[in-house]
């Protein structure tokens, strides 16, 4: 009696160019793989290849993923149907400022320890504020562009 259970079915649709690979697509296929599927990987090579796949289906994005014959939808959509927890893009999440708080105060202690012999001094203190001040700087001019309009329009109100 043969016991092997052939894995489960899964096309993915996703966008390949000489440019371009869609990250999302590649995230549907490791997913789809550490789950267990065996997945069937269609190129979609031009952009009017794309945007005859998305008419044909009637969808807005790619990766597209079926599974089993049934369209699951776009990545988010395969996360939710497998179960896999979906970040709201809506949600307010304060993880990265944390981050930047953890790091300043690190650099700040170090800095103390390697200047004065103990990492709580003063200087720590003054430290960290300036080391938060520079990385915060570095956040903003990652995007110039929507700092100059927000700066613009804030100051227009």
């Amino acid at each position: 009696m043969n016991t092997t259970v052939s894995p489960r079915r899964a096309a993915l649709y996703r966008m390949v160019t000489n440019t371009h690979t869609c990250p999302f697509g590649l995230k549907a296929k490791d997913l789809l793989r550490r789950k267990g599927f065996s997945v069937e990987d269609h190129w979609l090579r031009t952009r009017d290849e794309t945007d005859a796949f998305k008419a044909q289906h009637q969808v807005k994005t790619t990766p597209q993923i079926f599974i089993e014959g049934e369209r699951i939808g776009g990545y988010d959509d395969l996360r939710r149907h497998l179960g896999t927890a979906v970040a709201d893009p809506k949600a307010v999440t304060y993880k990265p400022v944390l981050a930047v708080f953890a790091i300043a105060a690190l650099m700040a202690l170090a800095a103390s320890e390697a200047a004065l012999g103990s990492p709580f001094t003063i200087h720590a203190a003054r430290w960290f504020i300036s080391f938060s001040m520079c990385v915060l700087a570095i956040l903003k001019l990652q995007n110039i562009e929507t700092f100059s309009r927000m700066c613009l329009s804030a100051s227009f109100r």
